[in-house]
């Protein structure tokens, strides 16, 4: 099982996420394009991180939205999702191409995101934009119980998909990731994020909220790595997998 985590989000002077500590611990890193954080100078650091470690680099696009870093639905036409798509999958492959080695894949941030995982016309819009960058780069979405429908849809377009689960966010009984506001909806302690990441990579299912087995069956799980606890915490993640490999 791989592990993915957002990366490349400081900007300028304003210092977000362990990055050096984090990469050489992860599979995938989701490089923020500059729409929601970053800035050129970030992009380029990160990605030259990222081919030190051997790390798949992933664009990580957002809504233009530096000061909410991504995070406000910003009420956008399909038309300027699927333009500011290939825009950030253009800028950052700039990037890719430098060090030369490929950009592998899309992960829509935040709002974007969420917004795509219940917003069809957001979705198909994302759609579009990565089918038009071309290279059959695959786009990550949310792992749910049923995929069908986005599975569906992405082959409309030719763009194939890469599920992802949450080793530190709370489910609902729905399969969704519990609202951030709620109290518990983000794990903090270390013992949480393992057992939730060890579930996903070995049985492929989490313990929604409120008790019950969720079967999600991922590609990879995000973690992440804003802070001291969160990097150690990914450390364990990966050395619990490598033993389970026996």
């Amino acid at each position: 099982m791989k592990l993915n985590c957002d990366m490349g989000e400081s900007f300028g002077h304003w210092q977000l996420g362990m990055d050096e500590a984090v990469m050489p611990h992860v599979d995938m890193a989701n490089i923020a394009c500059g729409f929601h954080a970053s800035d050129p100078l970030t992009m380029q650091q990160t990605v030259k991180l990222a081919k030190q470690y051997n790390v798949a680099v992933g664009a990580h696009p957002g809504y233009p939205d530096l000061v909410g870093f991504g995070r406000r639905h910003i009420r956008c036409t399909p038309d300027e999702i699927q333009a500011s798509i290939l825009y950030q999958l253009g800028a950052l492959s700039a990037f890719c191409r430098q060090q030369s080695i490929p950009l592998s894949y899309v992960k829509p941030h935040g709002a974007l995101y969420n917004d795509m995982m219940q917003d069809e016309t957001i979705l198909i819009a994302i759609l579009k934009g990565v089918a038009a960058f071309g290279s059959d780069l695959p786009l990550m979405l949310m792992a749910q119980a049923d995929n069908s429908r986005s599975e569906a849809l992405a082959a409309q377009f030719n763009v194939p998909l890469l599920f992802e689960a949450f080793a530190d966010r709370c489910y609902t009984d729905e399969g969704l990731l519990q609202d951030r506001l709620q109290a518990g909806a983000v794990f903090t302690q270390q013992n949480q994020i393992v057992h939730q990441a060890m579930q996903l990579a070995e049985q492929g299912c989490v313990t929604s909220n409120t008790g019950h087995l969720i079967k999600l069956n991922p590609d990879t799980i995000c973690v992440h790595g804003d802070n001291a606890q969160s990097v150690e915490a990914i450390v364990k993640i990966k050395l619990a997998m490598t033993l389970s490999k026996g």
